[in-house]
């Protein structure tokens, strides 16, 4: 049985500051790297110890990357297998975790910040705002590869929650109609998120109206991340622009919310007196 061990590794969508600790320890530490080079930024390469093995796999098959992990694993390495954002969403992890599990190689999965998140910090957007949406929908457009049943995008959209669509930039035209059709008005916020983390990222404002025309004036056509609900709506920043009749605000901080931990002033004040 092989005494090595397989980690995949969140690395984030771009940034090496945004690896967690425990990436970068694992990275620092593995005997083998084999990481994603179309996607994961080459900075984070930097932290790979002298003398580890270093794979790039964009140019490497499934059959190919399972070769060189089983066989750094029957020789008891440690093999870090670095994927782009979480490797939980759109990781394609799960083959790889299937011949693991066959052959008896351990392995676990670390964490990392997907981009979808690091482009809502960057847009300063809380996604879940209370009265407006408490729900986020992260799918991906159809294309070469067909969506289950009831998860069309028409279908996902009639919630009209917070929206976040993957690998969908190419087909912005049939995305806005869909979502129209859906019930999303033609004002509704939407952003776009380029390259997440890298140097050249870019972001891109605009409503359903007019997504699609400056999509294609930017000529962005791939890496990037569509944001749709009024929870991107940095008027929603803006104080002068929203009133509390409009919105609700969490109840979280507020004086008048008794908690687990904290009483309302209101009640505080009554067992005082």
């Amino acid at each position: 049985m092989a005494t090595g061990r397989v980690y995949f590794i969140g690395g984030g969508p771009g940034d090496p500051e945004l690896l967690t600790l425990k990436a970068k320890r694992l990275i620092e530490t593995a005997d083998v790297v084999i990481y994603a080079d179309s996607l994961v930024h080459p900075a984070i390469l930097e932290f790979a110890r002298e003398g580890a093995q270093v794979y790039g796999s964009k140019d490497m098959d499934l059959d190919e990357i399972m070769r060189v992990t089983l066989e750094a694993a029957d020789e008891g390495k440690m093999v870090a297998r670095i994927q782009s954002g979480d490797p939980s969403v759109y990781g394609a992890m799960l083959e790889q975790m299937r011949v693991l599990e066959e052959a008896g190689v351990e392995y676990e999965i670390i964490p990392g910040v997907s981009a979808a998140f690091a482009a809502a910090a960057k847009l300063k957007a809380e996604l879940t705002v209370p009265d407006v949406t408490q729900t986020i929908i992260m799918t991906r457009a159809q294309g070469r590869i067909a969506m289950p049943p009831k998860e069309q995008l028409r279908d996902l959209a009639a919630h009209g929650c917070s929206l976040i669509i993957f690998l969908g930039i190419t087909r912005m035209p049939r995305i806005v109609r869909d979502l129209e059709a859906a019930g999303y008005p033609k004002d509704t916020p939407v952003a776009i998120a380029y390259r997440v983390g890298w140097e050249d990222e870019q972001y891109i404002r605009g409503t359903l109206e007019d997504i699609a025309g400056r999509v294609r004036e930017a000529k962005i056509t791939r890496q990037a991340l569509i944001f749709v609900g009024k929870a991107v709506d940095p008027d929603l920043r803006n104080p002068e622009l929203v009133t509390d009749e409009e919105f609700a605000t969490s109840h979280l901080y507020s004086g008048t919310y008794t908690h687990l931990f904290r009483r309302s002033r209101d009640r505080a004040g009554t067992a005082a007196g």
